[in-house]
C-alpha cells in the first residue's frame, strides 16, 4: 500500500510561548480533498505554514510520500517540498502577463515552458489571455490563473487558504467545482482551508474540524455532520436547539417524551441537541391525538414568536410553554404563521444528540 501523499504525525507549534497547534495528526492521499475546518484563530492557517514549510513546528513529522519534509533534524525548504500554494489575494505579479504569471518558476527549454503554460490556460479556460496584464482579468479569471500558476510544476499537494472567499457568489460555485475536477484529474493532494461549512460539505472527502489548535473531529462530511463529537461540533454545521435534563434510569424525561442516555450516571445533566429541520409542527394532534409514534415522541406547545421566509424554506421560533425557550423549526416552502399562533411541535428523536454536560 503506497503512503499517503502527506501525513502529519504529532505535529505541535509554539510560538512566543503560546500553543498554536497541538498533537495535530492527518494523512491525505493522492487526489484527496482534505479541509480544515473551523473559526478563526483555531490553527487552520498554520497548518498550512507548517505543511508548507514557512513555519517550522516544534514538535512532530510532516512527511511527503513517506519522505521527511520537517522533523526534529529535517527542515525541507518550501522550494523543495513539491508543494502548490494558492491564497485569498492571488498574489499575481502585476507587471507579469497571465503567461509569464503562469510561467513564473518553471524550468526547461522556452518550448517546453510555452507548452505547458498553454496547456494549463486551456485547461482552466483562458486560452488566448496569455498576453494580457492581470488587471485586466475579472475576479474569477484571476484566480483561475493563479490554480494554474500553483499548477504548473506538477506539485504533489496543493495547499489553499480560503482561495474562493473573495468572489462572488454567483461565480463561486463553478469555480469551486472546476478547481478539484482539475486537481483531482491531476491527483494532487489537496489541503484547503475554509471557515465556511457549506463549502467544506461540497468539498471535501475529509473534514478535519478544529479548535483551539487541535482536531476535535476528523470523518466524511456526512459522517461529522450526523455524528457530531459535542455540541460546539453540531453548532458549527447549522442552527442547533438545545434542551436540558437530569437522568434517571438511563432515561431523561422532557416535555418531548422520553430520551436515552446510556451510559451517563444518574443525576447526571445532559444537553439534547437536535437541529431545527428536525423539529415538526403536529397540525392534527394540537395535543389532543393520538398516542405518540416512538420516533416523534410526545407533543410541546409553543407560540410562534416570528417567522421569515428563506427562499426555499421557512424558519419559524417558537416560545415555548414548557420553560420559556426559544426553538427554531425549518418548514418547507412558504410558511408564515402569525406571531403568538399556538403550535404542537415533535422533535425526531433518531435525529437528536445527547452530550453530558462537563462541568
Amino acid at each position: 500500500m503506497p503512503a499517503p501523499r502527506l501525513e502529519l504525525t504529532d505535529v505541535s507549534a509554539r510560538f512566543d510561548g503560546r500553543d498554536v497547534l497541538h498533537r495535530v495528526n492527518l494523512s491525505v492521499g493522492a487526489g484527496e480533498v482534505l479541509c480544515l475546518l473551523g473559526p478563526s484563530g483555531c490553527g487552520k492557517s498554520t497548518t498550512l505554514r507548517v505543511v508548507a514549510g514557512i513555519e517550522r513546528q516544534s514538535e512532530g513529522v510532516v512527511r511527503a510520500e513517506g519522505e521527511v519534509l520537517s522533523d526534529a533534524d529535517v527542515h525541507l525548504p518550501p522550494e523543495a517540498r513539491g508543494v502548490g500554494l494558492i491564497f485569498q489575494d492571488f498574489a499575481l505579479f502585476p507587471h507579469l502577463s497571465v503567461a509569464k504569471n503562469v510561467g513564473f518558476g518553471l524550468r526547461g527549454s522556452g518550448v517546453d515552458v510555452k507548452a505547458r503554460v498553454g496547456e494549463l490556460l486551456e485547461r482552466v479556460d483562458l486560452a488566448g489571455y496569455g498576453d494580457k496584464a492581470p488587471h485586466m482579468l475579472s475576479g474569477g479569471e484571476q484566480q483561475r490563473v493563479a490554480l494554474a500558476r500553483a499548477m504548473a510544476p506538477r506539485p504533489r499537494i496543493m495547499l489553499m487558504d480560503e482561495p474562493f472567499s473573495g468572489l462572488d457568489n454567483r461565480l463561486r460555485d463553478g469555480i469551486r467545482d472546476e478547481t478539484l475536477a482539475l486537481l483531482k484529474e491531476e491527483g494532487t493532494a489537496v489541503v484547503l482551508v475554509t471557515h465556511e461549512p457549506e463549502e467544506a460539505m461540497r468539498m471535501a472527502d475529509q473534514i478535519a474540524l478544529m479548535r483551539d489548535g487541535g482536531i476535535v473531529q476528523i470523518g466524511a462530511p456526512y459522517n461529522i455532520y450526523a455524528n457530531p463529537c459535542d455540541r460546539d461540533a453540531a453548532a458549527f454545521f447549522s442552527d442547533i436547539n438545545v434542551i436540558r435534563g437530569k437522568v434517571q434510569g438511563a432515561l431523561i424525561d422532557t416535555a418531548f417524551g422520553q430520551f436515552l442516555a446510556p451510559g451517563v450516571p444518574d443525576g447526571g445533566e445532559v444537553e439534547i441537541v437536535f437541529r431545527p429541520q428536525h423539529v415538526g409542527i403536529d397540525f392534527d394532534r394540537g395535543g389532543k391525538g393520538p398516542n405518540p409514534t416512538p420516533q416523534q415522541g410526545a407533543a410541546a406547545r409553543g407560540l410562534v414568536e416570528r417567522a421569515r421566509f428563506m427562499g426555499h424554506e421557512s424558519l419559524v421560533e417558537f416560545r415555548m410553554d414548557f420553560d420559556g425557550s426559544l426553538l427554531k423549526a425549518t418548514v418547507p416552502n412558504v410558511f408564515l404563521p402569525a406571531p403568538g399562533t399556538p403550535l404542537w411541535l415533535t422533535v425526531r428523536r433518531d435525529r437528536c444528540f445527547v452530550f453530558p454536560i462537563r462541568r
